[in-house]
């Protein structure tokens, strides 16, 4: 036989091999499929019946990539995403042809001046400048990778002007004051990994002028190592500020105070996504992680829903005021708002005690977490557009709205949301995911799972590998700084000299109808008062 007859029998004997084993493997899984009880499909149709799971595992990505339209997708849709990255990864905010918003649909607007303030008008530090790293889009052929070049590229970091910096905790031994609006929400160390809270940490300070919350998980050396303003946030589950036993530790707290980047505190009692408690499965909770939430290592933890410390408003403000006064610096309580009435029974209290917070975070029920409940997710708590004026109008009702600093979060994400945040009432914003996306968050939602495939919700050191922090810290305060370029564009265009003059009669509210209203108007829809001057719904 010559060679190439031998090939040829060769060929068909490892087909025929191939096809054998393929029979014997679908032989088996047939009597398997058959005799199992726990899937119907697969007792009725064996073999065949596993195409429908693995095609059921596999929808997410397929609706992401494939069948979602570049609105439809959730929590955040095609575009929403491309935006940050072209941000992140390009410092460029730019689009074209038209907005792909759907104008019939009611939604907020920012009212546009007919004289908007030109460039050199702008009330804005113009000598602060920063060098990041960016990538240049040199062609994008549809079967191969992008060609991409990489830069350095200096520009303004677009800082408040020194006379608008905003001053959190005033009357403070040590108050914090902020040159930008717009920082990092709180994300713990634990929930994300070391390289993704190390390229954030760098990055924000890279860029100047922002801050960095910690979340309930504990003040890390990972958070340290940027060098940006800090807030830390202690939880009901008291980590990092706890003895053995789960007391709260004055010592702990007052040595961490000394620490300079540690700019304030913040209690937290609620956030959006789980308006009550927290969750960390055990197989996060590494050694170093429970060393520092103060926790056993590799047991899963569950903060209360609740401190123990204190279970009513008076209560809260005395434990807020023992912090304050033990540390010399400001501290805030980070709430969900649930009705109007909590926001007036919170500013009835301030007015009355003459104490209080130093900063209110207010969180939309849309806002993220790492693991949470669907029911709590879905449904527990006011969206921040709902929740943000009620907090504003009540203080300012009771006349304590200059003692307090508000920061607002919630799918802030770009900066015509923050405008309309800060029209709303905000000082200040919080972001979370669109940070996670700067540092490779491609949103597979397994945050809570620790198999994020891209290394940022995850401390498996395997799948960490795949987060460069060397390139993806330049991302974070190219997101950073593009976003405040935004928000003084959108000032401008408003007529305004600084987005820190944003105020409620800077946006409309248009209705499916076509109908405008003020807000004005809408706090009237939502409120009303009976003689006494008390709110009823």
């Amino acid at each position: 036989m010559d060679v190439v007859s031998i090939l040829i029998v060769i060929g068909f004997v490892v087909i025929a091999l191939i096809l054998l084993i393929l029979l014997a493997v679908g032989i088996r899984l047939f009597f398997e499929d058959r005799s199992q009880r726990q899937h119907p499909v697969l007792r009725n149709y064996p073999v065949l019946g596993r195409v429908r799971y693995f095609l059921e595992n596999i929808g997410a990505e397929l609706r992401q990539y494939l069948f979602n339209n570049d609105r439809e997708g959730k929590p955040f849709s095609r575009n929403d995403y491309a935006h940050i990255v072209k941000k992140a990864k390009y410092k460029r905010d730019v689009m074209g042809f038209g907005s792909q918003r759907d104008f019939e649909e009611a939604g907020y607007y920012v009212r546009n001046s007919m004289f908007p303030k030109l460039s050199e008008e702008l009330k804005m530090d113009r000598k602060t400048k920063q060098t990041t790293g960016r990538y240049l889009l040199i062609k994008e052929p549809l079967f191969s990778q992008r060609e991409e070049e990489w830069e350095q590229d200096e520009s303004p970091v677009y800082l408040l002007d020194e006379e608008d910096t905003i001053v959190i905790g005033e009357n403070c031994r040590y108050p914090f004051k902020a040159r930008g609006q717009i920082g990092m929400s709180a994300m713990s160390y634990g929930s994300l990994g070391d390289r993704a809270i190390t390229a954030l940490s760098e990055g924000l300070g890279i860029a100047k002028g922002t801050w960095m919350n910690t979340g309930e998980g504990g003040l890390s050396d990972y958070h340290l190592k940027g060098g940006c303003d800090l807030i830390m946030q202690i939880g009901p589950g008291m980590f990092g500020v706890r003895d053995k036993e789960g007391n709260f530790n004055w010592d702990e707290l007052l040595e961490k105070s000394k620490i300079p980047q540690l700019k304030a505190f913040e209690v937290k009692l609620a956030q959006g996504a789980k308006t009550r408690g927290g969750h960390v499965d055990g197989e996060k909770v590494t050694e170093e992680i429970a060393r520092i939430r103060m926790v056993e290592p590799y047991e899963s933890i569950d903060s209360p829903n609740r401190f123990p410390e204190f279970a009513d408003i008076p209560s809260l403000f005395d434990f807020i005021s023992k912090i304050r006064e033990h540390t010399g610096k400001p501290v805030g309580m980070k709430i969900v708002v649930g009705s109007h009435f909590e926001a007036e029974d919170l500013a009835k209290h301030m007015k009355e005690l003459n104490t209080g917070p130093d900063f209110i975070t207010i969180d939309g029920s849309e806002g993220g977490t790492g693991a949470s409940y669907q029911e709590l997710a879905d449904s527990v708590g006011l969206p921040i557009r709902s929740a943000l004026p009620l907090v504003d109008y009540e203080l300012k009702k009771y006349g304590v709205r200059d003692k307090v600093k508000i920061f607002a979060a919630g799918k802030l994400f770009s900066p015509d949301r923050v405008a309309i945040a800060l029209s709303m009432g905000a000082d200040l914003v919080n972001v979370a995911r669109g940070f996670m996306i700067t540092v490779g968050c491609i949103q597979t939602l397994q945050c809570h799972a620790n198999s994020c495939p891209v290394g940022v919700a995850t401390t498996d050191p395997d799948l960490q590998r795949a987060l460069v922090v060397d390139e993806k810290k330049y991302r974070t305060a190219n997101y950073v700084i593009t976003m405040r370029k935004g928000l003084f564009r959108i000032a401008a265009a408003a007529g305004l000299d600084s987005p820190v003059h944003f105020g409620k009669e800077n946006i409309v509210y248009k209705d499916d109808k076509g109908k405008t209203w003020s807000l004005d108007d809408i706090y009237e829809s939502m409120i009303q008062h009976d003689g006494k001057g008390s709110a009823n719904a």
